[in-house]
């Protein structure tokens, strides 16, 4: 189900967050959160990987790129910046490792030659629409914020955090990101995985 090019890409991605995360020592060595930071990012992947599989589409994970810095035709990147990769780092660096930035995954979504022939009830159109596409989204959010819960009962505190966290960050509504495909796909759906979100937060900060 997983390409070469997104075998990679997500490899990148977890090494550059494990490395974010092991600045400040709370969640546990490197190791440590390295294994968890891709056991939540191949869970959020395989769910949406699952998902679009039912809707009779399929995605392809990619890094998050910015290719606009502003509203005016003009103010673009002459080459799309690499933000997924580069924008965790930076936003380490400038809080002194104490904001993890962790939404660095985007997915292009496609639909599949038989859906065309599927033209009633569900598939009114044969495009993947935006509400489809809120659902394939939204799957990765509610897998992350499942694990959570999971970890939290099982005694992994750090883990049920880390899934909590890249759960938050992938649900802002930015960008390519999840968060906004699931906005504009149905506003409530968003504003009900985004109060989770906060719930889990304050869980983080304030509880524990």
């Amino acid at each position: 189900m997983i390409n070469k090019n997104e075998f990679f890409t997500i490899l990148l991605v977890t090494l550059i967050l494990a490395f974010t995360f092991s600045i400040v020592n709370y969640f546990g060595d490197f190791v440590y959160v390295f294994v968890s930071v891709l056991i939540i990012i191949s869970a959020n992947t395989l769910a949406k990987k699952v998902s679009s599989f039912y809707l009779d589409s399929e995605i392809e994970i990619k890094l998050w790129e910015l290719k606009r810095y502003g509203f005016k035709p003009g103010w673009h990147f002459k080459k799309p910046f690499p933000a997924g990769a580069f924008l965790p780092v930076i936003v380490a660096a400038f809080t002194l490792g104490y904001v993890k930035w962790m939404a660095s995954l985007v997915f292009e979504v496609k639909s599949k030659i038989y859906r065309t022939a599927k033209r009633f009830g569900f598939y009114s159109f044969s495009e993947v629409t935006e509400f489809h596409m809120a659902l394939i989204a939204s799957s990765g959010i509610v897998i992350n914020l499942l694990l959570g819960i999971a970890g939290y009962f099982a005694g992994f505190d750090n883990f049920a955090k880390l899934n909590i966290y890249y759960a938050f960050f992938n649900v802002l509504p930015l960008s390519d990101l999840d968060g906004n495909k699931i906005f504009f796909g149905n506003i409530i759906l968003w504003s009900f995985l985004a109060s989770i979100c906060l719930l889990g937060l304050f869980y983080v900060f304030l509880v524990v």
